[in-house]
């Protein structure tokens, strides 16, 4: 049993898109799931981000996996320069301005120069989604992320952004890969 985290991305909340189907099922499985809920749009930065996630210092443990999606993965990764963890599941992410319209508002997690040989000695075990049609995000940025952390991007073909709006209500695969990770 693990404490897994799992972070939203700009404009989000808890329980959009397939993170209520995912916190049922891993918590069904004894897993203890935490589901922060950060300031967005407004005061939205990483500052910001990281003293929410401060109320739950507890359960930032060795063991401990990652989910993020969107700016969920930016904030991620600012974690594990941090805190090491067993995994990290990095769904439609990047690590540097995506260059759509919410750049202005993300640039304190993405204009930065994050570290990345302390990020992969905290954490040997990624995983990064991404889709072919993203319309936030290009396939690219996705490719650029994977190739940072030395990993190979998982292409999940016409996902969209992984969001309700492409019919992400559940992600079975990252269940799946969680599961066997």
């Amino acid at each position: 049993m693990s404490n897994i985290f799992i972070i939203h991305g700009v404009g989000g909340h808890p329980q959009e898109n397939w993170n209520n189907w995912l916190t049922q099922k891993l918590q069904a499985l004894g897993h203890n799931v935490i589901v922060p809920q950060f300031p967005t749009p407004e005061n939205q930065t990483l500052d910001n981000w990281l003293a929410v996630l401060d109320k739950y210092k507890k359960y930032l443990t060795p063991d401990m996996v990652f989910i993020g999606h969107s700016l969920g993965v930016a904030f991620t990764l600012s974690v594990l320069e941090k805190y090491p963890a067993k995994a990290a599941f990095l769904v439609a992410g990047f690590d540097c301005p995506p260059k759509n319209q919410f750049d202005e508002s993300m640039k304190t997690f993405t204009e930065k120069k994050f570290d990345w040989n302390k990020i992969k000695s905290n954490c040997q075990n990624f995983m990064v989604f991404h889709s072919d049609n993203d319309p936030y995000v290009k396939l690219e940025t996705g490719q650029k992320l994977a190739d940072d952390l030395g990993v190979k991007l998982t292409l999940v073909k016409n996902a969209g952004h992984f969001n309700s709006a492409a019919g992400y209500d559940k992600f079975e695969l990252l269940l799946e890969k969680i599961l066997y990770s």
